[in-house]
């Protein structure tokens, strides 16, 4: 059965960030996704984690850019950021955005800042994630497809970079979501769900097809956690039945 994560980023928004992980845990996550857990201290966070008894498994780092030219200084700062709140909350899944650019050497500025990042994170046992975001939701990002993300992460030198497939921005991009799980399976390492359109919850009022994509993703024997970065469209409790056959007990 698939594995959900809580996005405490994105759900149970009805109280504060430090209070969402027990809402989670309450409902039956076991583990969570912060993308922005950097207005807390990591020690904070990391209390709340062990309390609940869940399991960080992805973060984003400050948004600061990897494939920005001229930014390698901030987005290396960013990651030793980020590599703090990892080690403190024991997460080994960072999300490197690649930041808005169009420059023609954008992507060789974000395969060497990715060399020599994945350097310091595999020294904590943390893998380094790209993930392509849709040009509807942010127009002038620069990774925006599957292949250009694959072509990346095979010419990073490390064995700790992997991709994170976001079914939510790949529909809008390219569709066709099972050959894409299919395609890059071997260097997937976090998967992520949202309704489209309106990024809210991937249930029947949606286009995805998602219980056969979590089925098959399942019967390809991926064991990572699928983390539910969507808005609800009401009240997070209330609309996590679509959850319900994956152990989510709302």
């Amino acid at each position: 059965m698939p594995k959900l994560a809580a996005s405490v980023t994105f759900l149970f928004g009805e109280v504060d960030l430090l209070d969402r992980f027990a809402l989670a845990s309450r409902v039956g996550f076991r583990a969570v996704e912060i993308q922005r857990p950097y207005t807390e201290p990591a020690a904070a966070i990391a209390r709340e984690v062990e309390r609940n008894d869940l399991e960080t498994v992805l973060m984003n780092l400050p948004d600061s850019g990897g494939a920005v030219p001229g930014q390698e200084r901030e987005f290396q700062a960013a990651l030793d950021h980020a590599l703090e709140y990892a080690d403190a909350t024991g997460c080994r899944l960072l999300h490197c955005l690649a930041g808005d650019t169009d420059a023609p050497e954008a992507e060789s500025t974000f395969v060497n800042n990715l060399n020599r990042g994945a350097e310091r994170a595999a020294r904590l046992g943390v893998s380094l994630l790209v993930e392509p975001i849709n040009t509807t939701d942010r127009p002038d990002y620069f990774l925006t497809r599957t292949t250009q993300a694959r072509r990346i992460i095979d010419a990073v030198e490390a064995d700790n970079i992997g991709l994170q497939l976001d079914l939510y921005h790949t529909q809008i991009m390219e569709g066709s979501l099972a050959r894409a799980i299919e395609m890059h399976r071997d260097v997937i390492r976090h998967f992520q769900v949202a309704g489209v359109p309106g990024r809210g919850e991937p249930d029947a009022e949606q286009e995805i097809n998602y219980a056969f994509l979590l089925d098959l993703i399942d019967r390809l024997g991926f064991d990572g956690w699928v983390g539910c970065e969507y808005w609800p469209r009401a009240e997070t409790v209330a609309g996590l039945a679509w959850a319900r056959p994956y152990g989510i007990d709302a």
